[in-house]
């Protein structure tokens, strides 16, 4: 399968929109209930990819847009060398073609390009990407316990991860 990486644009999203609510309708625990209220995944994600402190990167298929990751630079004066990873998500039909680790990949490459040697994330325990990002070199910090809401209710935890791109 051919995969490719760019960063996206007002123009994608709402294709992010539309993943953002395959995703909690899923299961997918990012920040969001079931249903996604109107226009809150279209206005989440106008304000993502506007932000000059994220990258909001997506990964096509045959020019479909199928999945996405934010890179998250907008750090504090004291943290200039670490990002975050934030919203990895693939649309539900096209999971386990290797587009949430070519995102991962692409991510981690720009952070380190842009002096990053830090990154952390957080995921749900449950459903969540931890034996993606335990494959790729992930470290689990720990668990936070009853987190967040499960998109159709519950409590989840939630695994903190780290990794060392380079050294400061």
């Amino acid at each position: 399968m051919n995969i490719t990486i760019t960063p996206l644009g007002a123009a994608d999203v709402p294709r992010l929109a539309e993943i953002l609510r395959e995703t909690v309708a899923a299961g997918g625990s990012v920040h969001f209930m079931d249903p996604v209220p109107e226009g809150a995944a279209e206005a989440y994600w106008a304000g993502a990819v506007a932000d000059p402190g994220r990258i909001v990167l997506g990964a096509f298929v045959a020019g479909r847009l199928e999945g996405t990751v934010t890179l998250w630079l907008d750090t504090p004066p004291n943290q200039p060398f670490r990002g975050e990873i934030w919203k990895l998500m693939v649309a539900p039909a096209m999971r386990g073609k290797g587009l949430a680790r070519a995102l991962m990949i692409e991510a981690e490459g720009l952070a380190a390009a842009r002096g990053r040697t830090l990154l952390n994330l957080d995921t749900a325990t449950e459903g969540g990407a931890s034996e993606l990002y335990e494959s790729m070199g992930w470290t689990r910090a720990g668990v936070i316990p009853d987190y967040a809401f499960k998109p159709q209710g519950g409590l989840v935890g939630t695994a903190i991860y780290w990794k060392r791109l380079g050294r400061v």
